[in-house]
């Protein structure tokens, strides 16, 4: 036999999976779509109601009392930047985008690895699952996505989710693994429920752990908001592809920008929101 001739087509086998998922759970999949769209339409529209100056001042006092002065002018530095470089509305759109793909990937990862640090077993199983999701390149998540739920921001929304889960699972599960033996002792001795514990020592204990693990979450979801205009998401994205397939430099590197500009937007308010007055204090 030729080694030519031999062929590993795991589509074919796939296909006909995919097929009987659209016949038979055509109405799960259009109650996933509205519901994210219904999220999403709403999340957009509080973003785009209000005008953009007074969304960029809204920001910054939200910076300035979750982080500090220098995040307030870093919030208007960024979204000024967006605001000027003509891509307010995009910008608006991918975080959006963002905001729902990483709540849900949070949502999602954080119960998983915490199950994860306590039953070896799981974490057993879970560890090569994770290897192949890193290791799959993003845009290949967006094959099954479009197959089920056509274009759209849908399947953008839900090949983000997944592309996101596994560095905000991986580094659950290493933040508590790392939590001192000793104050989880401490605690039990002390006579503290489950829940006490959890709350109350082994979350501030993982937190630093955690805000990386959420920092990668954010960053490769904005990663994939680039794949995410080659599906019809929108955004800042769709800006990027534009200008890819029209060869304007200019538009491009305008669109990578304000990327970069939201990027370091919610990666800054993300660790002041859930760090509060320690950054305030620790800055």
């Amino acid at each position: 036999m030729n080694p030519a001739d031999i062929k590993f087509s795991p589509g074919a086998w796939l296909a006909p999976s995919v097929d009987w998922l659209n016949a038979n759970l055509h109405g799960l999949f259009a109650l996933i779509s509205r519901f994210i769209e219904s999220v999403l339409g709403g999340i957009e529209g509080v973003l785009l109601v209000i005008p953009p100056y007074g969304m960029i001042a809204l920001v910054a006092v939200a910076a300035f009392f979750l982080v500090n002065l220098r995040a307030a002018i870093l919030a208007v530095v960024m979204l000024g930047f967006c605001l000027l470089s003509g891509f307010w509305v995009a910008s608006m759109q991918t975080i959006a985008l963002v905001t729902v793909a990483v709540l849900i990937s949070v949502a999602v990862a954080f119960p998983i690895g915490v199950a994860a640090s306590r039953i070896k077993r799981l974490d057993a199983v879970l560890s090569p699952i994770l290897n192949v999701m890193q290791t799959v390149p993003p845009w290949v998540y967006l094959i099954p996505a479009v197959m089920v739920f056509s274009l759209g921001k849908v399947p953008a929304i839900l090949a983000t989710i997944i592309y996101g889960i596994p560095p905000m699972l991986r580094l659950t599960t290493l933040a508590f693994n790392q939590v001192p033996r000793d104050l989880l002792e401490l605690g039990r001795a002390l006579g503290a429920a489950p829940r006490a514990i959890l709350l109350k020592i082994e979350l501030p204990a993982a937190m630093p752990t955690l805000l990386v693990g959420l920092n990668q979450c954010i960053l490769l979801s904005l990663a994939m908001v680039v794949l995410a205009g080659l599906v019809g998401a929108g955004g800042l994205g769709a800006e990027v592809t534009r200008g890819l397939t029209r060869m304007e430099m200019g538009l491009g590197l305008r669109a990578g920008l304000a990327i970069v500009a939201v990027a370091l937007l919610l990666d800054r308010l993300s660790r002041g929101a859930l760090q509060g007055r320690r950054i305030r204090a620790a800055t």
